[in-house]
C-alpha cells in the first residue's frame, strides 16, 4: 500500500513539474507576456511585447517589477488592455481590446498573467 502512494505522489510531482515547465516554454515562446494589474477597485489583463517590456527597463524575468517601477516613475503609463473572445473559427482567444492609460497609485499590484488560450500580439 506504502509503494502505491509513493508511485502516486511521485507520479503527480513528475506531472506538476512537467506542468509547470510547459508552461513556462509557452510563455517565453508568445509574442505577448500578459499581466493583472489590481487596484482596490478593480482588476485588468494587459499585454506588452518583449520591446514594450525592455523600453520600460526590465527583462521579461522581472516584468512586473518593471511595469510597477515605470509606472511609480512616470506615474502614468499607456498600454494595450486584453480580453477574450472568439476567433472566427469559433475558438477563445485573449486578444487586444484597446489601448488603456495606467495611472500610479499607492495600493496598486501588477502580476503575471497566464492563460491557456492563444494569445495575439497587438499592433
Amino acid at each position: 500500500m506504502k509503494v502505491l502512494v509513493r508511485a502516486a505522489f511521485g507520479a503527480a510531482s513528475l506531472g506538476l513539474l512537467i506542468g509547470t515547465a510547459t508552461e513556462g516554454l509557452a510563455q517565453a515562446q508568445a509574442p505577448v507576456s500578459l499581466f493583472k494589474v489590481v487596484t482596490v477597485k478593480d482588476e485588468v489583463i494587459i499585454g506588452l511585447n518583449a520591446q514594450e517590456i525592455q523600453a520600460l527597463g526590465g527583462p521579461e524575468k522581472a516584468a512586473a517589477g518593471a511595469i510597477a517601477s515605470a509606472l511609480a516613475g512616470r506615474h502614468e503609463l499607456t498600454v494595450w488592455q486584453y480580453a477574450v473572445r472568439h476567433s472566427g473559427d469559433g475558438k477563445l482567444e485573449v486578444a487586444p481590446l484597446h489601448p488603456i492609460g495606467l495611472l500610479a497609485h499607492d495600493s496598486l499590484r501588477v502580476e503575471p498573467y497566464s492563460s491557456p488560450l492563444a494569445v495575439l500580439p497587438h499592433d
